[in-house]
C-alpha cells in the first residue's frame, strides 16, 4: 500500500533522521562518561569490560547533546502526533509508520 504523506510530515521525519544521525556521531566521539572518571577493567564477568579514564564532557559538549536530544524529542512528538495519523486506519498505522520511516530509502517514482 502507498500513502500520500503530507510534505511537513515527510520533512519532519527526514529532520528526525538527520538529528538522530548527528547525535549518534557526536556521542561516538565523546568520552564514555559525562563526568570525569577513572578508567577500570573488569574481567570477572561473562565478558571483559575495560574503559580508559574519561575526562568527562565539557559544558559545550553537554549543551550540544542536550540541544540535539531536545530537538529529537520535539520531532518525535511532531511526527507521531501529526494530524495525518487520524486518516489512517488502526490496522494500517504500523505499516504506514514503517513506510514513513523508510520513505527516504525508496527511489523516487516517475510520474
Amino acid at each position: 500500500m502507498t500513502y500520500d504523506f503530507p510534505s511537513d510530515l515527510l520533512a519532519g521525519q527526514e529532520e528526525l533522521h538527520q538529528v538522530r544521525a548527528e547525535l549518534l556521531t557526536l556521542l561516538k566521539r565523546l568520552p564514555w562518561s559525562v563526568e570525569p572518571l577513572d578508567g577500570f577493567s573488569d574481567a570477572t564477568g561473562w565478558r571483559k569490560v575495560e574503559r580508559p579514564a574519561s575526562p568527562g564532557w565539557t559544558e559545550d559538549e553537554q549543551a550540544e547533546v542536550e540541544k540535539l536530544r531536545q530537538r529529537e524529542r520535539e520531532l518525535a512528538v511532531f511526527v507521531s502526533c501529526h494530524r495525518f495519523w487520524v486518516e489512517v486506519t488502526t490496522e494500517g498505522k504500523v505499516d504506514a509508520r514503517m513506510r514513513l520511516k523508510h520513505v527516504h530509502e525508496e527511489p523516487p517514482t516517475e510520474t
